[in-house]
């Protein structure tokens, strides 16, 4: 049993409008949101309330980022992604100014947790890789998946250092506001990746799949061993960037630092990304998919350990930045390429979507774990060492992935 050839996408602007456009959405919807751990200072200070409360809206935001995700997949499959990205820069917006105006715990969850968290599964680089897998030639996909990536990434070298000026400068609430401005371009910027409608549904190709529903999809993909190792080695993922981004600067400050160690830190963190990124794109052609994630996951957890055993300073920090922002979100262009090699392009979103949503409920767990452990021990080391032990995990889990298309029946001509 083998897949049919895919044909070629049906795509409306040449593929370097289609990179630079998703580029350019990766990097202005990443930033803000990487930027997060900089007002947890400034807004637990002046409401009173402790890390637990700011980590628990950022945790809601994480989860509920992931879990819209396959259902702002599914729509963008069925009915184009323009309105998506649309409607989810609205959403990201608002809930940065719900955020930049909140007084209470309960408007700082509707506005940073709900708002915010919808907003980006609408919207961010998620959507933009599955475009990508729609829209460009197949030749184009590895290395489109990793400069995505790194357009993200360098949103978060961007902005963190932005933010600390423009907290300093004008204060934390209009800073949230000013970040909220820079996503409406998203709006016109957002058609360039526009599908054309082939045979009544937006779809790259999918000869062999004519009728396969939604559900018959979801069933194929769980009943996938490749695919549940692969979803469940992306939790770790998720748990060890969302507790670095959140919480790093409060870690850094408590541990005797200034600010600006923090807000450089996690700049460097993007740059290095942009790096990691695009190698990951260029070594998912050229070696095995599971041996690089597997590579990936444990890199951090050298990482991660070696930076908690040195003494902190601005040079460890900056240096751990770096080592870190390597193996940041290189996991993404492996992960995804996999998911479009064992089931085509035709729910990529979707199937991308639930691997994310597992990538988000670690992140929901890392940032509210954060929170919690830090109120009740004073200290992050528990969470530190248990990223640890995750990315080990994650190592072994991935090497048991084989790397071919499921097997279906070839389609037969009409």
């Amino acid at each position: 049993m083998s897949v049919a050839p895919q044909a070629a996408p049906g795509r409306s602007h040449a593929p370097e409008i289609i990179v630079a456009a998703g580029c350019l959405i990766a990097l202005i919807t990443f930033g803000p949101r990487a930027s997060a751990g900089l007002f947890q200072i400034p807004m637990t200070v002046q409401f009173g309330w402790g890390r637990d409360t700011f980590g628990l809206a950022l945790a809601i935001q994480n989860l509920l980022w992931g879990l819209g995700a396959p259902f702002a997949g599914a729509i963008a499959d069925r009915f184009g992604i323009v309105k998506v990205f649309c409607v989810g820069a609205l959403l990201y917006g608002a809930g940065l100014v719900v955020m930049a105006y909140a007084t209470t715990p309960l408007q700082l969850q509707l506005g940073a947790g709900v708002l915010i968290g919808f907003g980006l599964s609408a919207c961010s680089f998620n959507l933009v890789l599955a475009a990508f897998g729609k829209l460009l030639p197949e030749s184009w996909r590895p290395m489109a998946f990793g400069a995505g990536t790194a357009a993200g990434s360098f949103g978060q070298f961007l902005y963190p250092p932005i933010g600390n000026i423009l907290i300093e400068q004008i204060g934390w609430n209009q800073a949230l506001v000013v970040f909220a401005l820079t996503l409406l371009p998203i709006l016109p910027i957002s058609i360039f990746l526009s599908t054309r409608r082939l045979g009544g549904t937006v779809q790259a190709s999918a000869a062999n799949l004519p009728n396969q529903s939604i559900a018959q999809a979801l069933a194929e993909a769980f009943k996938h061993k490749s695919y549940v190792f692969l979803v469940l080695g992306f939790f770790t993922c998720g748990f060890q960037l969302a507790f670095i981004t959140v919480h790093m600067p409060a870690y850094l400050k408590d541990m005797g630092l200034p600010a600006w160690v923090g807000g450089w830190t996690l700049a460097v963190i993007g740059l290095a990304n942009a790096v990691g990124s695009l190698s990951s794109g260029w070594l998912s052609t050229r070696m095995p998919k599971r041996h690089l994630l597997a590579w990936i996951y444990l890199g951090r957890s050298v990482a991660i350990a070696a930076f908690i055993l040195l003494p902190a300073s601005p040079v460890t920090s900056i240096c751990f930045g770096i080592v870190i922002g390597l193996f940041w979100l290189s996991t993404v262009p492996p992960t995804s390429s996999l998911v479009m090699l064992m089931f085509g392009t035709k729910y990529m979103a979707m199937l991308y979507g639930f691997a994310f949503f597992s990538h988000q409920v670690g992140g929901f767990l890392g940032v509210w774990l954060g929170g919690i452990l830090y109120e009740a021990s004073g200290s992050y080391i528990i969470v530190w060492w248990l990223s640890v032990a995750l990315g080990i995990a994650s190592a072994l889990i991935n090497l048991p992935i084989v790397e071919k298309p499921v097997g279906r029946p070839l389609a037969q001509p009409a």
